[in-house]
């Protein structure tokens, strides 16, 4: 189905992963797909980091879930590194195989001098020639703090408004505070733009982890990183964990108060904490 279908239809519940890149990776990313499929997704989204090996692995990923008929799947696809005319044969291979969603991002700059320059300026190039050449319902990415490479957020939110109103919905990167969301919404909406926009979800669960998130672009705000650190007091990494978990579930609660249209989870590739804050919730 397409996923703004599915999101005109009801709150969804989506989960993001990345393709294996060895066969120990392939075992674990099949033991996390059975079992989060128990949990009925409204869709799922394979991530997809530029070079042709990696194309080729969502590719492959993202097809073998679509003709397995029991989930409905997104690729990833990113500015970065690719000529128009390469990304036009990538659409219309998806477009041949049946998959009818994508995700249209910019990329992070990768240090490969094989790659060729870019042909596009930014990922509303890419949303205008994905609309050219299928029929495909068309993700964006949205950051609640500010792209780390947008001057300001002001002009971030700009950018973001002119092109969310050409794709279908927006996801966000990672964030811990319900109020970024919907101060985000607010502010899209003020500048005339509606469009769903999924909150994604990525738990803390580990101390180590709040240094992660920061060169992912999510800064965990010092009101948890205490609450984490007093945890770790506590009881140690398996508290730090279990209260990582239930902050989490409380900032998915607070968004579905908001009305947020989903929940999206980064999974990476891991099921457990996915399934204790989607069990926590739903059941």
């Amino acid at each position: 189905m397409r996923i703004d279908e599915l999101l005109a239809a009801g709150t969804t519940r989506s989960f993001e992963f990345f393709p294996p890149k060895s066969d120990e990776e392939s075992v674990v990313l099949e033991a996390t797909l059975r079992d989060l499929e128990q949990l009925d997704p409204s869709f799922v989204s394979v991530t997809y980091r530029g070079g042709r090996e990696s194309r080729q692995r969502t590719f492959d990923l993202v097809t073998r879930i679509e003709r397995a008929g029991r989930l409905t799947a997104m690729a990833h696809l990113i500015c970065v590194g690719h000529a128009r005319s390469e990304v036009r044969d990538i659409l219309k291979n998806y477009s041949d195989a049946g998959v009818q969603n994508v995700m249209a991002l910019g990329g992070d700059i990768p240090d490969d001098p094989d790659l060729v320059a870019s042909e596009f300026a930014h990922a509303i190039d890419l949303v205008e020639l994905s609309r050219e050449v299928g029929e495909f319902s068309i993700g964006v990415a949205a950051h609640p703090q500010g792209h780390p490479r947008s001057p300001d957020l002001a002009s971030d939110r700009h950018h973001l408004a002119r092109k969310l109103a050409l794709a279908d919905f927006a996801v966000t990167q990672f964030f811990f505070q319900v109020h970024e969301w919907t101060h985000l919404v607010e502010d899209l909406a003020n500048r005339g733009v509606t469009k769903p926009v999924l909150p994604g979800i990525m738990p803390v669960t580990t101390l180590g982890g709040i240094a992660r998130m920061a060169t992912m672009g999510g800064v965990v705000p010092a009101v948890l990183v205490d609450r984490l650190e007093a945890a770790s007091t506590r009881g140690g990494a398996k508290a730090v964990r279990a209260e990582g978990i239930n902050a989490a579930t409380e900032l998915c609660a607070e968004l579905l108060d908001a009305n947020a249209p989903g929940l999206h989870f980064y999974t990476l590739n891991r099921s457990t904490a996915t399934r204790e804050i989607h069990d926590a919730l739903f059941t």
